[in-house]
């Protein structure tokens, strides 16, 4: 079986390339979520770097938190250091000063959802469809819940979030604004993102960080509140009915 990893590679035009990997579907298990949270901070000091570009191995894009890890959590502490890590991340990507760009060339749920919202502009294949279905396994989305209702509105979150099973297509997120263009096949999506990059990268960095800022200003309070939402996850999580339902979805 192939390893779980994250890589970092500076590219030329300082650009850098950030991947992650893991064989169950790129779901994320803590120490991927610490190893992307890492790379996203490296990336974002690195004076060479001036745009990252976040992208993922494989059909899927992200299939969210790990099943075996939320099965296997048993305390209120460790729960709620496991849904920091998705918090962390979003911090991250929320506080870099580079722009970040997600190429999403696949389906996400969950967690992956909330790596999509964080990110600064996105594009996607039209076989990336979305969903929340953290609802059905008896908890909620509620670390991602700041970015993605941030970005698609409280309307369309509501939608994603209580219609738990459904799929909802690339070209549903592209008009609710998580992604910004939807392309016919992954090597159209590599080629426009290149396009992207390049065209960032030689943009003036101060003016780059001060639109970043302006982006996600109203955001200063997220290290708190994504603390308090881990909590509520952490929560519904260790109860007896979650941890049955989990288990059947495993089954």
């Amino acid at each position: 079986m192939e390893t779980a990893f994250v890589k970092s590679e500076n590219i030329d035009n300082g650009i850098a390339s950030i991947r992650f990997f893991h064989p169950a579907s790129n779901s994320m298990p803590g120490f991927l979520l610490k190893k992307l949270e890492n790379a996203i901070v490296e990336a974002n000091h690195n004076n060479n770097v001036k745009v990252i570009v976040l992208e993922s191995e494989g059909r899927t894009f992200c299939a969210g938190a790990s099943f075996d890890e939320l099965i296997a959590l048993d305390n209120m502490d460790d729960a709620i250091e496991f849904f920091m890590g998705f918090a962390r991340v979003i911090l991250a990507m929320k506080n870099s000063k580079k722009f970040i760009l997600t190429k999403v060339q696949g389906k996400a749920v969950g967690g992956g959802v909330g790596l999509i919202a964080a990110s600064d502009f996105v594009m996607a294949t039209d076989k990336a469809a979305v969903k929340l279905s953290e609802l059905s396994i008896g908890i909620g989305p509620y670390v991602i819940a700041p970015a993605v209702k941030r970005k698609i509105g409280v309307a369309a979150f509501s939608e994603m979030s209580i219609d738990a099973t459904r799929w909802f297509t690339a070209f549903w997120a592209r008009e609710k604004g998580l992604f910004a263009r939807v392309w016919d096949n992954e090597q159209q999506l590599n080629e426009e993102m290149g396009l992207l990059a390049n065209k960032l990268s030689g943009y003036d960095e101060q003016a780059t960080a001060s639109l970043k800022t302006e982006i996600w200003k109203g955001t200063e309070n997220w290290d708190k509140l994504l603390y308090e939402q881990a909590q509520i996850s952490a929560s519904l999580l260790l109860r007896d009915y979650t941890k049955q339902k989990l288990n059947s979805f495993k089954k």
